[in-house]
């Protein structure tokens, strides 16, 4: 990240981006004298999840001190979710070295494929395929994005975003708890204990982002209503060894859905954690709870599981949780913001809702920034729940309709439709809100087909494969650190009007001539942006379009400054 981030460390300490713990105030005093310390900091982030390590680990790397608390000793050690998908990994890979280790994870797994099926056992000789990536045709995609697909378990790829947030100066505090909140309009006090030895730390922040899961405390303490089915059941899941050669590939993704005469569930292989994992519903309003998961009970499990009655078995971790669709009513209320399963809980069943919580770990990170910097107004912060929730509750409609398809027939009744092409909800997703200059004929669509990207405001800017200097670059590659502002060959004036106007706003803002400093070798960028080459796109950190000008404008700084000025949420002068 470059050094100029616009961020003034004046009343929280200087923040490196080169690592080591970031700097807070302290106040208040110290516990051996009887009062509770005070920590200053930006913001807090309750939780260690998916969208809480996201949103640390990019603050951290735009140079703004967070604090992370998380009750749990380490990240996860169970897979969980499986697979980063391709918008996810667009929004992770400006962190220097992110990208290459989670690819690395996933060269560690296998190939990339995954199979998913219904069946009685893994023995099953006629398992019913639901999705196999051998017989998806995915070629398309090395066209639509410059990140590669990758498949590796949420434990790992948990552990490759701690690193990164901590070798960037992310303070990240495990086996700390969340005791109290209070808010009020300049911020938020937080009450944190240490749960090794007892301290309790107060902490005022600017911001809270709750990433405390799918009960979310934070939301429950805010009163935040939430819509749904709510719990769906519940399944007990046992992690174990054992050897399966002949049933399940090594380097593939083995997912079957289990219905037998004993239990129904699932059972997880091959997804490079060195074990395998077998999920078992259990109803507790049938009387069933978790101290029926006796060791003795959890091997005939998985050998039942398996089809394989004399299987030795290794158990090495189990734990208990809830499958649910459960929909924030709001993702913001005041200074507290919500974020991965505290906002939208949704079936695995698809395999999104992990992406979906780094999203807006992500998406969360650069709209804080840009306020906390004083590039942007506090009215931009309002944009994430018009932005997000939408995405949010159709990609966790979609989860539940994937859970239909894969229950009897007689069950179904009254679940959504799974979407026609599950890409567009992952690449073609439309946001709609002050953030986004509109054009005026556009449609309202909340989703776009992105083999045929139209450019448009609100939609995610395309992938187009350009040169610099005689080596190949991503329209991609140039987003992230701040505002970009794309232009034709003839866009000279443009980009003389953004230098001008970024100077005058204090904003973080790029511009770039394709065809001039930058070359489209296919000559494709015009119509894939739908614009002329005196034309100008003007795309934000987290590679959305958020306003164009089809070509040249009259007064190119005064169009500029007025469309910064009503993105960014700032007083018209």
């Amino acid at each position: 990240m470059p050094s100029n981030s616009g961020y003034s460390a004046e009343p929280y300490g200087t923040a490196g981006p080169t690592g080591g713990r970031t700097p807070v105030e302290h106040t208040g005093g110290h516990p051996s004298g009887g009062r509770t310390p005070v920590e200053r900091v930006p913001v807090l982030v309750v939780g260690a999840g998916y969208a809480g390590l996201s949103a640390a680990a990019l603050l951290a790397w735009r140079g703004v001190p967070v604090l992370l608390a998380e009750r749990h000793a380490g990240t996860s050690v169970q897979p969980k979710a499986f697979g980063v998908n391709q918008r996810a990994m667009e929004l992770l890979r400006p962190v220097p070295g992110l990208e290459r280790a989670l690819v690395e994870i996933a060269e560690g797994v296998g190939d990339g494929g995954m199979r998913i099926a219904i069946a009685s056992s893994l023995s099953d000789p006629e398992p019913q395929m639901i999705f196999n990536t051998h017989e998806g045709d995915y070629d398309f995609l090395a066209g639509v994005t410059p990140v590669p697909t990758v498949g590796a378990p949420q434990a790992q790829v948990e552990r490759a975003l701690r690193a990164a947030a901590e070798e960037l100066g992310a303070d990240l505090r495990f086996s700390t708890e969340l005791v109290s909140l209070e808010q009020d309009a300049d911020g938020v006090t937080a009450l944190l204990r240490d749960l090794a030895t007892g301290v309790e730390t107060r902490v005022r922040a600017d911001y809270l982002v709750a990433a405390d899961g799918h009960r979310s405390p934070v939301r429950e303490l805010l009163g935040i209503p939430v819509t749904g089915r709510g719990e769906l059941g519940r399944l007990y899941s046992i992690m174990f060894d054992a050897d399966l050669t002949g049933l399940a590939p090594d380097r593939e993704v083995t997912l079957w859905y289990l219905r037998n005469e004993t239990f129904s569930g699932v059972i997880v292989t091959g997804t490079g954690v060195g074990s395998h994992v077998l999920g078992v519903n259990y109803d507790p309003a049938a009387g069933q709870s978790e101290a029926d998961f006796t060791d003795e009970r959890c091997v005939e499990l998985v050998r039942r599981a398996t089809g394989l009655p004399g299987l030795e078995v290794k158990l090495l971790d189990r734990t208990a949780f809830a499958m649910a669709h459960v929909l924030a009513g709001r993702y913001r209320q005041g200074r507290v913001f919500l974020a991965g399963d505290a906002a939208h809980t949704m079936p695995p069943t698809g395999g999104q809702g992990g992406s979906t919580a780094l999203q807006d770990g992500c998406d969360l990170a650069w709209r804080l920034w840009l306020v906390i910097s004083g590039q942007a107004g506090e009215g931009l912060l309002d944009t994430y729940d018009a932005e997000r929730r939408p995405i949010g509750a159709l990609t966790a409609d979609a989860q539940l309709a994937n859970l239909a398809v894969r229950m009897p027939p007689a069950a179904r009744a009254a679940y959504p439709e799974p979407l026609a092409d599950p890409f567009a909800a992952i690449l073609g997703y439309r946001y709609h809100s002050a953030a986004v200059v509109a054009e005026a004929d556009d449609d309202g669509s909340l989703l776009e087909d992105p083999r045929e990207p139209t450019g448009r405001p609100g939609s995610r800017a395309p992938h187009v494969a350009l040169e610099r200097e005689g080596g190949p670059i991503s329209t991609h590659d140039l987003f992230g650190s701040g505002f970009v502002l794309l232009t034709g060959a003839d866009g000279g004036e443009w980009a003389r009007a953004a230098a001008a106007v970024a100077d005058r706003l204090g904003v973080r803002l790029t511009p770039y001539r394709i065809g001039g400093d930058l070359t489209d070798p296919a000559g494709v960028w015009e119509r894939r942006y739908g614009v002329r080459a005196d034309g100008a796109v003007l795309v934000r950190p987290d590679g959305y379009v958020a306003w164009r000008s089809r070509e040249a404008a009259g007064d190119p700084e005064g169009a500029l400054e007025g469309v910064l000025t009503r993105v960014l949420a700032r007083p018209a002068h």
